[in-house]
């Protein structure tokens, strides 16, 4: 099998990363909205219950390993490596937004919310890639 060159691999190891990250960005996003404009979520500025943090938490974590699979799906080489280096990135986004909310639970709603989900940044992007993996090896002879 021909490799392709450095340059060609770095640019489609990125753009499968991104490609990952952009999924699981804009379906919890359109989730969200969905949601929103159904009336089951509250309107912006409005707080949440925790049963309704706990259904985004809960869809946050299958589109993690939605954008997992996408980023193994569609990295050149290593895809685990990929849904990894997307669960860090994950990781670190939720470490902001932790930050960003640490002790404004009045404004932002319960703490375990950014927590958890700065702890499943990394294992639900791993198993999309996990599972895309193990589709992946099935398949060929």
């Amino acid at each position: 099998m021909h490799e392709s060159p450095l340059p060609l691999r770095i640019l489609r190891s990125t753009g499968a990363v991104f490609a990952g990250l952009l999924a699981t960005v804009l379906l919890s996003v359109a989730t969200d909205a969905a949601l929103q404009a159904s009336g089951l979520f509250p309107r912006e500025g409005s707080r949440m219950t925790a049963a309704l943090f706990a259904l985004a938490l809960a869809y946050r974590i299958v589109y993690g390993a939605v954008g997992g699979y996408v980023a193994a799906w569609l990295a050149p080489r290593r895809p685990l490596l990929h849904g990894l280096v997307l669960g860090s990135i994950g990781l670190l986004l939720s470490l902001l937004g932790l930050v960003a909310t640490w002790g404004k639970e009045s404004e932002y709603g319960p703490m375990w919310y950014p927590l958890l989900l700065v702890l499943i940044a990394v294992p639900s992007t791993w198993l999309g890639a996990r599972l895309r993996s193990a589709l992946a090896t099935q398949v060929q002879p």
